[in-house]
């Protein structure tokens, strides 16, 4: 199997215990994440060959988030060193109708301050099948939007599948710089996934009909978003994620397809959430494996949202479960029965 290449940063993660607000905290937890990093992982613990791209410090923090994911298989040989920062998020993760908080602080990174001349991406595309970037790595500098640029070229030239979530920031950057820069990139895009928040801020089109904040979803809504986005860009495929917010707590969560001029709804799962970081990057990952596996398009959107459904319920920004778990939820088995 040819490999999967996701390109982008990944951070150190601190968090209150529990569900401690940050003035509460005397501690906080440490771990490592970020949205190519977590697709990542979970490729390879489905046992795809996943390789990550990115620069960090050549100092023992860069190296623990090194470690963090090679210890899940990920190849981190295309991993570059240099710069002094690794980026920061704090997470203080909300209850009922309290939301949750990030704070970055990630200014300075050393991907950030990443140039164009660090990345030989011939070489790193060399057997590798499948492209997978997010909205947020240009997001950290205009070096990142060239180097995002020059990346989807060379793996366009060089026969690969282009996936990018579009995962929009607004502390990152504006509505007007988002939405021109990833018109641009989103030419060489294939497979695009987003939210309908992410697409509305982004690329101005909304989902007629539904209010994710009062947790209404219209699917013609969704299925005219998705035939425009293809009729403005000819992607192969468009995935929305639907996410019904009861609470911080509580949501419902399902997803959309259209694929072959086709639209697939998948089941909706009713999900009592543990951590909600890394679930879209946990979608993604699962339709990018499905696909590999070439699975027919609703097999393929059930796995990516029964692989997002387990993620909720797993402490951290990584989906640490396999391709056996996933495929056991999407084939009906949800009951949380004790394994033995």
């Amino acid at each position: 199997m040819k490999k999967v290449v996701t390109f982008g940063e990944i951070m150190l993660r601190l968090a209150p215990e529990g569900y401690c607000r940050f003035v509460q905290a005397n501690t906080f937890a440490a771990a490592y994440g970020g949205g190519e990093a977590n697709v990542a992982v979970s490729l390879a613990g489905y046992g795809l060959p996943a390789v990550f791209v990115s620069r960090l410090p050549a100092h023992e923090i860069g190296q623990a988030a090194v470690n963090s994911i090679r210890a899940f298989g990920v190849d981190v040989s295309r991993i570059i060193r240099g710069g002094s920062r690794v980026g920061i998020y704090f997470l203080e993760k909300g209850a009922a109708q309290r939301p949750s908080k990030v704070i970055y602080d990630r200014a300075h990174s050393a991907i950030s301050e990443a140039s164009v001349g660090d990345f030989d991406w011939q070489a790193i595309f060399a057997e590798a099948c499948w492209f997978h970037f997010t909205g947020i790595t240009p997001a950290l500098s205009d070096n990142l939007v060239a180097i995002c640029l020059q990346a989807c070229k060379a793996a366009k030239a060089g026969g690969l599948t282009v996936s990018c979530d579009l995962n929009y920031r607004k502390n990152l950057w504006s509505r007007e710089k988002a939405g021109a820069v990833m018109t641009r990139l989103l030419e060489y895009v294939d497979v695009c996934i987003a939210n309908e928040e992410d697409i509305s801020d982004v690329l101005g089109i909304k989902a007629g009909g539904s209010d994710v904040q009062a947790g209404l979803i219209n699917r013609e809504g969704y299925r005219e978003t998705a035939a425009e986005l293809f009729k403005r860009f000819g992607f192969q495929q468009v995935a929305i994620t639907l996410r019904e917010s009861i609470s911080a707590s509580d949501n419902n969560w399902a997803a959309m397809l259209f694929s072959g001029g086709e639209y697939y709804f998948s089941r909706k799962y009713p999900v009592h959430i543990v951590d909600r970081v890394g679930g879209g990057d946990s979608f993604a990952a699962g339709l990018i494996y499905a696909a590999l596996r070439e699975m027919p398009p609703q097999k393929r959107l059930e796995f990516a949202v029964a692989a997002s459904c387990l993620k909720h319920s797993i402490e951290g920004d990584f989906n640490l479960v396999s391709a056996e778990e996933v495929e056991k939820l999407a084939a009906g088995d949800g009951s949380g029965r004790v394994q033995r």
